[in-house]
């Protein structure tokens, strides 16, 4: 029979499914749990270089870039056929030369699938703004319920003309950019919206178009360190960029060329490794490549697992830069607010399951409309361990409370040896069955259903994981 290590580290079409997951006990005298790794680049920053990379007038190279996840692949397969020209230097270098700011088309239009995936499906509708030709976005089940209506509504303010081809508001539509990409306006207006990537799409294009654009966010934009990320990005790509105080207006100027980049390690796929060093007591997990500058709002991570108890310690060497979480007896609940990183919800919510009291998390209504509706995916899969997660709280969609269970005077999950076997649906979500498995760490009989739908971000994350048992 496979050690727990073995059995994570086979390839991802070999792994069973359901996947068991084994808890790590240390035997008196044995050292704890201490690990370091960096995890692949992000997947927010190579989707964004992706894109400027395909329109720039050049050749750019992206290192250390996210490739090989379906995401990625989805984005790179999607700008070969707008024209751009891809080049695999090695399994994490890119060399991209780009269309100089308009995608070839041809009259009749070309049509791009792209799966699930989110970031790359919004990105592409507001950069078809660029193209000669008609451009048709499409993608699965799931994608064609996810909504796209607030991005329409712009793309028609520019000029373009966008035909909903399904569903009102979602995918797939048909998008026919203005003549020449020259938009009939020049600033668009959004108030709260249901993603950020509509924005971030935008001023990405906005980096091609004749007079740029400039974009009035409102008092309160939904996810704004996502956007903070692109303005950053842009920048350090050469694009000029200005913005007004707290950054309400946003005024990108026409001028992209090619360029060289670094991709920051992945803060999101980090979050599931601090969070395991904070659920195995004395454990520690040190991620390298990140630190107090990353672009990610997922890099400040670990000072939420700090509020709940946990040591964290950064690097202090510019050149080495890192991050370490240890854990600590015991966790205690959380007030917290996750707005400015909503994908590490569901991270932390799995740690609060094991916490000794409600943790109340803000900032989490764009969760209905991820990969899966994810609040009401916590809410039936934690459920099955007696957690007690409840939304709208006080009528309000952004906050979600989270209450473990209490058995006999005890609250947080059980790690009795007797637990009864549970099994996981990952709602075919990647973050899903990443933080789900954390539980596995300390609760036994626990399995992971379609282990396999990591492979959309992080195909290594279950080799990784083993690495925790070594």
């Amino acid at each position: 029979m496979l050690s727990s290590a073995e059995m994570l580290s086979l390839p991802l079409d070999q792994l069973p499914d359901p996947l068991p997951i084994t808890p790590i006990v240390r035997r008196p005298g044995q050292s704890p749990v201490a690990l370091t790794l960096r995890p692949p680049g992000s997947k927010s920053l190579t989707n964004r270089a992706l894109l400027l990379a395909a329109l720039a007038e050049g050749t750019s190279t992206i290192r250390h870039a996210l490739v090989g996840a379906d995401d990625a692949e989805r984005m790179l397969a999607a700008i070969e056929q707008l024209g751009a020209r891809v080049q695999r230097v090695d399994p994490t270098t890119l060399r991209i030369s780009g269309v100089g700011g308009s995608w070839r088309v041809y009259p009749e239009g070309v049509e791009l699938f792209l799966n699930n995936a989110g970031t790359a499906t919004r990105f592409l509708a507001a950069a078809a703004l660029l193209a000669t030709g008609p451009v048709t976005i499409d993608g699965n089940d799931r994608m064609r319920q996810r909504p796209l209506g607030e991005l329409i509504g712009a793309l028609r303010t520019l000029g373009a003309r966008v035909e909903e081809l399904g569903r009102p508001g979602c995918p797939p539509v048909r998008i026919t950019p203005p003549p020449d990409s020259q938009p009939s306006v020049a600033m668009v207006k959004f108030g709260q919206t249901q993603s950020s990537q509509f924005i971030s799409g935008l001023l990405m294009a906005a980096s091609c178009l004749p007079d740029g654009l400039t974009i009035d966010l409102g008092p309160e934009p939904t996810s704004g360190s996502y956007i903070g990320m692109t303005v950053r990005l842009l920048d350090q790509v050469g694009v000029r960029v200005r913005t007004s105080e707290q950054m309400r207006l946003i005024r990108v100027l026409p001028g992209l060329s090619a360029f060289d980049l670094d991709i920051e390690p992945d803060a999101s796929g980090a979050t599931y490794f601090w969070a395991a060093a904070v659920l195995l007591p004395g454990a520690t997990v040190r991620v390298t490549g990140l630190d107090a500058h990353s672009m990610q709002g997922d890099a400040g991570f670990p000072e939420q697992l700090g509020r709940m108890g946990a040591f964290v310690r950064r690097s202090e060497d510019d050149e080495n830069p890192w991050v370490e979480c240890r854990g600590s007896d015991s966790l205690t609940p959380t007030l917290t607010d996750m707005g400015t990183m909503p994908d590490a919800t569901m991270t932390l919510a799995v740690c609060c399951a094991f916490a000794s009291g409600t943790s109340i998390l803000r900032g989490v209504r764009t969760l209905r409309v991820k990969e899966c509706d994810r609040i009401s995916a916590l809410q039936t899969e934690l459920g099955k361990l007696g957690v007690k997660v409840e939304c709208d709280v006080n009528a309000d969609s952004d906050v979600m409370t989270i209450t473990p269970p209490n058995e006999g005077g005890r609250v947080g999950v059980s790690g009795k040896s007797d637990a009864p076997r549970v099994e996981f649906d990952t709602h075919d979500d990647h973050r899903m069955a990443m933080s789900l498995a954390l539980i596995g760490l300390r609760r036994p009989n626990v399995w992971i259903r379609n282990p396999r739908c990591v492979e959309k971000t992080y195909p290594d994350f279950w080799r990784d994981l083993s690495r925790l048992y070594d």
